[in-house]
């Protein structure tokens, strides 16, 4: 009599919530994130938290490292394979891939093939430090064979050196076109061509342009605007084929202003017909009566010419 007897389950904590078959899943906290875990038997990839959590590490590069730990052995992982398979464009992909690098979580190699071509070979790590990154075998020594004694060289027979020929002067390089201006600057003009070069980083994030650049290149899209061009045929001329690296954004927007730009529409008065000559003829006095008349010379009016051809 002395045991003590269980007769009833114990109970839940105070806050914990039900699992699937009744039991308590934990205490439930008041904020942050909360999980519903569901395990995993096929299709899954096991990353550490030292990555998942990594201080150090940007997002790009954690979800590239999760991504390139989940693909089979072989598979591609080049820039251009990452560039097609998400939307992060290739500057901020090669970005990513030298960080994880930085950490070693990636090691990446020239390797030349039987063939003679030469591949890049990259090599995932899931546990930085776990296995010593492989360096390259050095290059084992060959044993040159034994040349035979020879006669010794004559000596060289002296020769005077020719004179140094001047170098040709290379041609200096032409200006640059200058940057086409508006016939008749309007504040709305340049107020849409700034506002219109600005925006550009957000079709192409290689054109991020500096303040002073889109002040100076502002000028020359009033221009494309003054001749009629829509903001959007304007935009795509200047965002469309970029070349891959860009180096010099202002360089290649200024130059595409310049050697684009449209021919002015015609205007309203091209398409009149040219008008006739107005002659106004003065005004004269009569010598007689001094009434005055239109006449291309000076003498008399009608009524006293009439008068005088009577009395003759």
């Amino acid at each position: 009599m002395d045991t003590p007897q269980i007769t009833a389950p114990p109970c839940a904590q105070p806050g914990s919530s039900p699992g699937p078959n009744g039991g308590p899943l934990g205490v439930t906290p008041t904020s942050g994130v909360i999980h519903v875990n569901t395990r995993h038997v096929s299709g899954f990839t096991v990353i550490g938290n030292h990555l998942a959590q990594h201080r150090e590490l940007s997002l790009v590069a954690i979800g590239l490292a999760a991504h390139i730990q989940s693909l089979p052995a072989g598979a591609k992982v080049g820039i251009k394979v990452l560039t097609d398979r998400f939307p992060e464009s290739e500057a901020r992909i090669a970005a990513a891939l030298r960080e994880l690098e930085a950490e070693g979580y990636l090691h990446r190699s020239r390797v030349r093939l039987p063939e003679g071509r030469v591949v890049t070979r990259t090599i995932s790590y899931n546990q930085p430090g776990s296995i010593d990154v492989p360096k390259a075998p050095a290059p084992r020594p060959r044993l040159a064979a034994a040349a035979p004694p020879q006669a010794a060289p004559p000596e060289p027979v002296q020769r005077p050196a020719p004179a140094p020929v001047p170098a040709a002067t290379a041609p200096s390089a032409p200006p640059p076109p200058p940057l086409p201006q508006p016939h008749a600057p309007a504040e709305g003009l340049h107020r849409t061509a700034l506002t219109l070069l600005a925006g550009l980083r957000r079709h192409a994030p290689a054109l991020t342009l500096s303040e002073s650049d889109v002040r100076a290149l502002a000028p020359g899209v009033a221009t494309w605007l003054e001749r009629d061009a829509h903001p959007d045929a304007i935009r795509h001329a200047l965002t469309a084929d970029l070349p891959v690296p860009l180096k010099h954004p202002a360089k290649l927007l200024r130059h595409r202003i310049t050697a684009r730009l449209p021919a002015p529409l015609p205007g309203t008065t091209d398409l009149t017909a040219p008008r006739r000559k107005v002659v106004v003829v003065p005004l004269q006095n009569c010598e007689t009566c001094e009434r005055a008349f239109r006449a291309t010379e000076p003498g008399h009016c009608r009524d006293c010419r009439t008068d005088l051809l009577e009395a003759a």
